[in-house]
């Protein structure tokens, strides 16, 4: 059995393959050596066999990323009716390989799919990490843009807390998603363009941008007081069940998510190493568990834990 054979099915893999039979019926089943010799014939990253496009629609294997992406390029290029953009293809492939590869569903997308993406991320409404980031790198909100480029406008962070962002950044997410972060920015994709607001002039809703960075920071906290305090979960739940000053509505809403018992189960097996693999009902109940009330003491753009004041459940133990 070779590294990239897969022994059992998992739900990403089934989700890529069912995706990549989907584009093989839109573009009208061409045969497998008919896909080999267009992805031949054309500018792709890699040279595929009619063997290794059987393999990979029939999810036999788990290919590279190139494999994937020549004939996902190739098959969106036959699909006629209704046609489909073949770049467009590739980058909404890209995330489901890496959830099956890399084991990465829905973190902080990689400069290469930030670079084949485009918007931030926020048609539905919901703040993404990208979104966020999107924000954060405008250099509209930490300098007075000359008038001949920009509306006149009062910055909202200063030129060092700006750079301080920026160096966190590169630091956590590498320097080339970081420029590609800024060029998309520059070339005029920024929060609030759709609208059709001047240049950074339409600042997004500073409120939602905060509850998204303080949620990631209270979640990257407790995860860190998990991993070294011993039945901190289950004393935070009862603290949780005894405090009488708990808002009534957030109360009956994580009652109500107790009586869910593969949630509770779920929520159970939490610790850093499984974080991941949590569901997202799971991450909001466990912060509703361990964390009473998180809220911000610092300017916009400070690091978190300067940013942000956490009140726990169960205070922290004293490091004296």
């Amino acid at each position: 059995m070779t590294p990239n054979t897969v022994s059992l099915p998992n739900e990403a893999h089934e989700e890529l393959v069912r995706a990549l039979e989907e584009l093989h019926r839109a573009a009208g089943r061409p045969g497998m050596r008919r896909v080999s010799a267009l992805i031949a014939e054309g500018d792709h990253p890699a040279v595929v066999s009619h063997e290794g496009v059987r393999t990979t629609l029939k999810g036999l294997n788990v290919p590279r990323w190139e494999t994937v992406q020549s004939i996902v390029a190739v098959l969106a290029g036959a699909c006629v009716d209704p046609p489909r953009d073949a770049t467009a293809e590739v980058a909404r492939f890209l995330p489901l390989w890496r959830a099956v590869r890399e084991g990465e569903p829905g973190g902080m997308k990689s400069a290469r799919e930030l670079a084949l993406s485009q918007g931030w991320g926020t048609d539905d409404g919901q703040w993404t990490a990208e979104a966020v980031v999107g924000v954060m790198i405008n250099p509209f909100n930490a300098i007075e843009i000359a008038p001949s480029l920009a509306v006149p406008h009062e910055p909202v962070i200063s030129e060092d807390e700006w750079v301080q962002v920026g160096v966190r950044l590169i630091e956590e997410n590498g320097a080339e998603f970081a420029l590609r972060a800024l060029l998309r920015t520059l070339k005029g994709d920024y929060l609030g363009a759709e609208e059709g607001s001047p240049f950074g002039y339409h600042y997004p809703d500073q409120e939602a941008v905060e509850m998204h960075t303080a949620f990631r920071y209270g979640c990257d906290r407790l995860l860190q007081r998990l991993a070294v305090e011993p039945n901190l979960l289950q004393r935070s739940i009862s603290a949780m069940h005894a405090d009488e000053t708990m808002d009534r509505e957030d109360r009956i809403e994580m009652l109500r998510a107790e009586s869910d018992m593969s949630l509770m189960r779920e929520i159970m097996t939490a610790a850093p190493e499984t974080w991941h693999e949590l569901s997202e009902e799971a991450h909001n109940q466990l912060f509703g568990y361990l964390i009473k009330a998180i809220g911000p003491v610092g300017r916009f753009g400070l690091p978190p834990d300067q940013r942000f004041r956490i009140t726990w459940r169960i205070p922290e133990p004293s490091t004296a």
